[in-house]
């Protein structure tokens, strides 16, 4: 059973397959529902400048050049506040941090309604945009707070639906935003929009959701990954998946218009329909590395996204607009497929780990909800400055080239090595470990198995 006192529970076992039927799931899946509200809107501000910059014409006064570097530092910021994000669920607890990450988004939001106006100083604008980025640290408390409720068995499906219910707030923002252009609306109305939704976000989280005690004050844990070379291998395999995730969706609108001299409507008519299919197949991602192993499906999905990559070439070397936009949805789709698998490998390959050093049953289990939670968020930080990347090599593209051409170079060279390294650590057939003797001793360096990750 567990013992709840004041929003805390004190005793969490979702390996135990009765108490997971008896109480576990039901809690569980609570919790899941409200975190992915909160991440959601968490999504919706932290790129709505992806959205914003489409509003602003020639009166605002900024270059291509500027929008791109506006949007490089409002995904910076998103990325590097993941990690104080992750220790947050560990000091405060996961209901409790949801609570006030929740209502921190009201400072960005209200912060843009004040200044979308013409005659702004771009100085301005990056600062706001700092404030933003606030919203992408929502993501790394979630994912680490949620995969502490779910069973290893259930992880991929339940980290996959987490991420993907958060990530469908890009395109809702984007959609969003095409009605109310379409209507002739502007900015301040998108913005409005959002600021009753934030703090029915936060009023829902504290109603609803529960903390757990076993992941409280366990920050050493992060430490600990630091120190773990699979954090840092996941965290470049990120960079490929949600780098790309991220870094198209602030930059898919602007390339449109920059690129294929697209108004800010008929951009808006498609920017979101990468970011959607990218969130909608997330969990599918996740099941299939449930099902297959997540390395299998990861990799597989690097092959396809250099493929689609390749297409995006050709079609900016011959400006076919059907051609490049129709591949860059498939490369998103492709994101978002690789987005929920390698999560997946995540925790099989800390519970891998576990059992290498000899631990069994609970102790396995609790070891690598220790390692993978604190791992995830300093995965999702780094693997989220892959988009700070893609928007700054759009932006260099533009200015050497004029096009995007060179950038997706660059990208295709990325996924070629993302190919590489996913093969050789995760799926390259070995040879049988050595017998262990005192320089080798198997708590010091242990013969990992990662087949089923």
């Amino acid at each position: 059973m567990t013992a709840r006192s004041n929003r805390w529970i004190q005793q969490w076992d979702p390996e135990d397959e009765t108490f997971w039927k008896r109480t576990g799931e039901r809690i569980a899946r609570r919790n899941l529902l409200f975190s992915v509200l909160s991440e959601h809107i968490g999504f919706s501000v932290w790129t709505m400048w992806s959205v914003l910059v489409l509003f602003m014409g020639p009166e605002y006064g900024l270059t291509p050049a500027d929008k791109f570097l506006l949007t490089s530092v409002v995904t910076l910021v998103g990325a590097v506040v993941r990690v104080p994000y992750t220790f947050a669920v560990a000091v405060f607890g996961g209901r409790n941090w949801t609570v006030i990450s929740a209502g921190l988004l009201l400072v960005p939001t209200v912060a843009a309604f004040a200044v979308m106006e013409p005659g702004t100083s771009f100085s301005t604008f990056l600062l706001v945009g700092l404030l933003a980025g606030i919203g992408g640290g929502n993501f790394a408390s979630s994912m680490t707070n949620i995969n502490a409720f779910f069973p290893l068995r259930r992880k991929g499906w339940a980290l996959g639906l987490n991420a993907g219910g958060g990530n469908i707030g890009v395109p809702v923002i984007q959609l969003a935003a095409l009605a109310i252009i379409g209507a002739g609306g502007g900015p301040r109305v998108l913005l409005g929009l959002y600021i009753p939704l934030i703090v029915v976000a936060a009023v829902l989280a504290a109603r609803h959701m529960d903390n757990l005690a076993s992941v409280r004050n366990d920050t050493g844990a992060v430490r600990e990954a630091a120190r773990d070379p699979q954090t840092w291998i996941m965290s470049f395999l990120y960079i490929g998946t949600f780098g790309s995730f991220i870094g198209y969706s602030f930059a898919f609108g602007q390339v449109l218009q920059t690129q294929f001299g697209r108004t800010p409507l008929q951009a808006a008519y498609v920017t979101f329909l990468g970011p959607l299919l990218g969130s909608l197949i997330r969990p599918l991602g996740g099941w299939l590395a449930d099902r297959y192993g997540g390395a299998r499906i990861s990799l597989g999905t690097f092959v396809a996204m250099g493929a689609a990559t390749a297409v995006l070439i050709a079609a900016s070397t011959r400006q076919s607009l059907t051609l490049f936009t129709a591949a860059f949805v498939v490369l998103f789709v492709l994101t978002g497929l690789g987005n929920g698998s390698t999560y997946k490998m995540i925790p099989g390959i800390f519970r891998a780990k576990a059992l290498a050093r000899g631990l069994t049953g609970e102790e396995a289990a609790v070891y690598g909800r220790r390692l993978s939670g604190a791992a995830m968020g300093l995965i999702g930080a780094v693997g989220a400055l892959g988009g700070v990347g893609i928007n700054l090599a759009f932006r260099q593209s533009f200015l050497a080239h004029g096009s995007g051409t060179g950038a997706f170079v660059a990208f295709l060279a990325c996924y070629a090595v993302c190919c590489a390294v996913t093969w050789a650590v995760y799926l390259r057939r070995r040879p049988a470990a050595r017998p262990s003797g005192p320089e080798t001793a198997p708590e010091r360096n242990p013969q990992v198995s990662y087949a089923d990750v």
